[in-house]
C-alpha cells in the first residue's frame, strides 16, 4: 500500500521514508491537504496529514470518493479534522497522542526568555556593530510568578523548568496534576492566575470550550508588564484583542509560536508575497513581540516519535488493530 503524506517538511521526509521502509511505500508531498489539493489523494487508501492541513466536510467527501479510508494525522491536535463527517463517511482517523513534551515546553521557555531579555533586538543590533544596551534591560525570573494554563504533560514539563528558575507557581486546569502540586504549584481560578502572573504560558488543547480562552477581558486582567507565551494553538488567543492591547503599550513581551489564522501561511515561504492578513502584519511590527512558525515540536526527538507513531497507526489499521491513537475507529 502506498501512503500519501501531505505537508511534509524537508527534515521530516527522510525520517518518514526510513520508518515506513519494509512496511509500506510512502510518497511525501510538501503541499498541504485542502480543497484544492484533495484530488491528489485519489486512489490512495491511506493518507497522512499535518496539523495545518484542512480536513473539513468538502475535503473529506473528496477523499472518500477517491477511496481514502485512513487519515493518519502527524500531530496530537486534531481540531483541523471534522471527526463527525469522517465517521459518517466510514473513515478511520488516528493521531499521535504522545510525543516528547520537552520539545514544546523548552521552546515555550525559549520564547519567554527571548522576549524578556530582548534577544532578537540585541542580535539585530550587533550585526550592525551597535553594542549599546539601551532598551535591552530584562528581568530575573527567580522569585517571580509563572502562570501555567493547562498542566498536562507539556504544562508539567514547563512547570518543572519554572521551578528550576525558583518561581512561584500558579496553575489552572480542569484537574490538578499531582506532580505539579508536589513542585509547589497552587491551582487558582483563571482570573487570579492572569492577575498575579508575571509570565503566562498556554498549554491547553483547542476545543470549543477553550476557543479564545485569552480574550479581551482576559488580556485586560493581566499585568501591564506581563509576558504571554503561546506554543499550543493559535485559536486560544483573540489576536485582534491582543493587538489592541499592544497598541496601548502593554506587556513586556509576547512570544507566539502559533497563530489563529496560520493555515495557508505557516510552513510556507511567503517572503515575496503581500500578506493580506492585516492582523498578523501588524502583530509582527511590535518590538516586544516574537512570532515563530509553529516549530515548538520540531526536534529530532519529537519528530522521530511522531513518525514512529504514525507508522504504527498505519500498521494497526492494516492489521485491524485499535489503539489509543484512534479518534474514529474503522467501521
Amino acid at each position: 500500500m502506498e501512503i500519501l503524506a501531505f505537508g511534509v517538511q524537508a527534515d521530516e521526509k527522510p525520517l518518514l521514508e526510513k520508518s515506513f521502509a519494509g512496511h509500506h511505500e510512502v510518497h511525501c508531498l510538501d503541499v498541504f491537504l485542502n480543497e484544492d489539493t484533495a484530488l491528489i489523494a485519489a486512489g490512495h487508501e491511506a493518507i497522512s496529514t499535518s496539523v495545518n492541513c484542512g480536513l473539513g466536510h468538502r475535503v473529506l467527501q473528496t477523499l472518500a470518493v477517491g477511496g481514502t479510508q485512513l487519515v493518519a494525522q502527524r500531530s496530537t491536535g486534531f481540531n483541523n479534522i471534522d471527526l463527525e463527517v469522517a465517521e459518517r463517511l466510514g473513515m478511520t482517523v488516528a493521531r499521535v497522542s504522545y510525543y516528547s513534551p520537552y520539545s514544546v515546553a523548552e521552546f515555550a521557555w525559549t520564547l519567554g526568555m527571548a522576549v524578556n531579555r530582548r534577544i532578537v533586538r540585541a542580535a539585530t543590533r550587533t550585526r550592525d556593530f551597535d553594542f549599546r544596551l539601551d532598551g535591552l534591560m530584562g528581568r530575573d525570573m527567580h522569585g517571580r510568578t509563572a502562570g501555567v494554563l493547562g498542566t498536562g504533560k507539556i504544562g508539567e514539563a514547563f512547570t518543572r523548568i519554572a521551578h528550576g528558575f525558583g518561581m512561584r507557581l500558579l496553575g489552572w486546569d480542569v484537574a490538578e496534576n499531582p506532580a505539579c502540586v508536589e513542585l509547589g504549584m497552587k491551582y487558582v481560578p483563571k482570573d487570579q492566575l492572569l492577575a498575579e502572573s508575571d509570565l503566562i504560558s498556554l498549554h491547553v488543547p483547542l476545543m470549543p470550550q477553550t476557543q479564545r480562552l485569552i480574550d479581551a477581558a482576559a488580556l485586560r486582567a493581566m499585568k501591564d508588564d506581563a509576558i504571554l507565551v503561546n506554543s499550543s494553538r493559535g485559536g486560544l488567543i483573540d489576536t485582534k484583542a491582543l493587538v489592541a492591547e499592544l497598541r496601548e503599550g502593554r506587556f513586556t513581551g509576547v512570544g507566539l509560536d502559533v497563530y489563529e489564522a496560520e493555515a495557508g501561511l505557516f510552513f510556507l515561504d511567503k517572503s515575496l508575497e503581500a500578506i493580506e492578513d492585516d492582523t498578523l502584519a501588524r502583530l509582527v511590527t511590535f518590538p516586544n513581540v516574537l512570532v515563530t512558525s509553529h516549530q515548538a515540536y520540531y526536534t529530532e526527538d519529537a519528530v522521530g516519535q511522531i513518525v514512529d507513531a504514525t507508522v504504527k497507526n498505519v500498521l494497526d489499521y492494516t492489521a485491524g488493530r485499535r489503539s489509543d491513537n484512534v479518534l474514529v475507529p474503522r467501521s
